[in-house]
């Protein structure tokens, strides 16, 4: 433990915020110390659950905010108090975690960086290619004092850091020929965020594609374009070019049965009793994990914020649940606004706005680019089997299928399949087995879960960042050693795989492949 344990702000006290808020009091020596959340209720909870637990005496000052603003207007206050020498100036924090909605990541982040805190921005880094770009300049004059992540927890996951070092490290299946990935969203989550929820629609948030499995798309460049050191000079493995297909092709009015009608809610709908996305039967219901399980946290949280209030009183609660389901609005006469700023969890799934797709492939390719003969005898791997040793040294020619779908009874247990010159690999998220052609036998492996949360990964995060942040506040560490050895990735790699989701939207939308290095080149450039 450190003297001075950093001191962390969370700015949003939503969904992530939460996890990020419990899996710095579990995971890491940090301090909760702050929040920003408009949200009265969930603000006050916060700030009891995370911060100030004493119910008697009032939470300290600069303890929470209504707005993040507020909290930047406070601090550079604060540091101006500091400096005058002022007595009883409270303590600052060290890093914020941002975790409000996608579409406000960049705002947040661009006004956090004169602050010049360590930050952790919830994925995705913006919705657009531009702001991503923004960002990274905002905070590139910053490597060398601070660090920087961003919320692609899968890589901190157990399971997947085992997988990598399998497969690069280990090199237990040879040269990597092809990875098929799948995010198997399910289909009632995706009903309740992307269809009902905050990332249903492109015009206010981004496609699904980035919102949902920007995750996926940073997974499959890190096990084939990042260099397996983070700390080699070696340039990454750069794919050749990109395609992708998909749409929305479920949740549409078309799809709509026939019983029921006209209805546009549930609650009012005749075909609500048989219907698999019947709000009654996701929130309410036993079925999923609705107000009869007991549950607090997602999905319930996002529908009722207020639910820990009730107690766990489920009766008190229901009358509340099914008033906030049968909220509804007139297409025809309600300002489209209006429509856009909230959530409608009640809504027929077959009537809402959503837009976004609901399945989703993604082909990447890759071709033969060894390094120099000097560079590529430096860097290879030395335990590299002399039977799959050769000059392209881990850099040949290989490709990767991406593939997303709602429809699915699993639920973000994505599975992998890695087949490679010497072997193949299947992994779902809790073993990884191995087929040796060599020898013939089969190996598995089971990683140990910490937690559920994205297979370990929000707690992994949480710890690689706070430890990231200590060691540059107390033990004399430079910012790019912390970043390198605890956060793994630099910001060019966190831009490359953004960038990668957009040019492959540019690939869907055009109906062509995409030249990844001329797309960089005439979208990205020089960063």
């Amino acid at each position: 433990m450190s003297a001075k344990p950093p001191r962390i702000l969370i700015i949003g006290a939503g969904s992530r915020g939460r996890v990020y808020g419990r899996c710095t009091l579990q995971s890491s020596n940090g301090v909760v110390a702050a929040v920003c959340e408009p949200d009265d209720y969930k603000r006050d909870e916060y700030v009891r659950t995370f911060i100030w637990t004493d119910r008697e005496r009032p939470a300290p000052e600069g303890s929470s905010f209504a707005d993040w603003r507020d909290f930047v207007a406070w601090e550079v206050r604060r540091r101006e108090r500091e400096a005058a020498g002022e007595s009883n100036v409270p303590e600052g924090v060290d890093a914020a975690f941002v975790c409000v909605r996608d579409e406000m990541h960049h705002d947040v982040v661009i006004a956090l960086a004169p602050l010049n805190l360590h930050i952790m921005c919830e994925k995705p880094l913006a919705t657009t290619l531009d702001d991503c770009v923004s960002m990274y300049r905002a905070v590139a004059p910053l490597q060398s004092s601070r660090v920087f992540s961003v919320g692609h927890v899968l890589r901190y996951s157990p399971h997947n850091m085992m997988l990598r070092k399998l497969l690069l490290e280990d090199q237990a299946i040879g040269d990597i020929l092809s990875i098929v990935h799948t995010e198997p969203v399910g289909f009632w989550h995706f009903a309740h965020s992307y269809v009902r929820g905050n990332w249903r629609k492109e015009s206010t948030t981004a496609p699904s594609l980035l919102t949902k499995s920007c995750h996926d798309m940073d997974i499959i460049l890190w096990l084939l374009c990042s260099p397996q050191d983070p700390s080699s000079a070696s340039p990454p493995h750069q794919p050749s070019e990109i395609s992708s297909t998909g749409s929305l092709q479920y949740f549409r009015r078309s799809r709509k049965p026939r019983a029921a009608g006209a209805a546009t809610n549930c609650l009012s709908c005749a075909a609500e009793p048989d219907c698999m996305y019947s709000s009654r039967r996701v929130y309410e219901s036993a079925r999923h994990q609705g107000l009869e399980t007991g549950n607090t946290r997602w999905p319930m949280s996002v529908v009722m914020p207020d639910i820990e209030s009730y107690g766990g009183d489920v009766e008190r609660a229901r009358p509340e649940l099914l008033r906030r389901l049968a909220e509804d609005y007139d297409a025809a006469s309600t300002p489209q606004e209006d429509i856009d700023a909230r959530n409608w969890f009640g809504r027929c799934v077959y009537e809402s706005d959503n837009d976004v797709c609901d399945e989703q492939v993604v082909t990447m390719r890759w071709d033969d680019d060894p390094l120099p003969q000097s560079t590529n005898n430096h860097n290879h791997n030395h335990n590299h089997n002399h039977e799959t040793g050769n000059a392209l040294g881990g850099r040949g020619a290989k490709q990767a299928t991406f593939h997303m779908i709602a429809q699915t009874k699993r639920q973000c247990h994505r599975f992998t399949y890695v087949y490679g010159t010497t072997g193949e690999i299947y992994a779902d998220s809790r073993t990884i087995t191995i087929e040796d052609f060599r020898t013939g036998t089969r190996r598995e492996h089971r990683p140990k879960l910490e937690g559920l949360g994205h297979g370990g990964g929000d707690h992994g995060i949480t710890r690689q960042f706070v430890l990231a942040v200590d060691r540059v506040k107390n033990h004399g560490w430079a910012a790019p050693r912390a970043q390198t050895e605890f956060i793994g990735c630099g910001l060019e790699e966190i831009v490359r795989s953004h960038a990668m989701v957009f040019a492959a939207e540019d690939a869907r939308l055009g109906r062509r492949v995409v030249d990844w290095k001329a797309w960089w080149a005439e979208k990205v450039g020089t960063i």
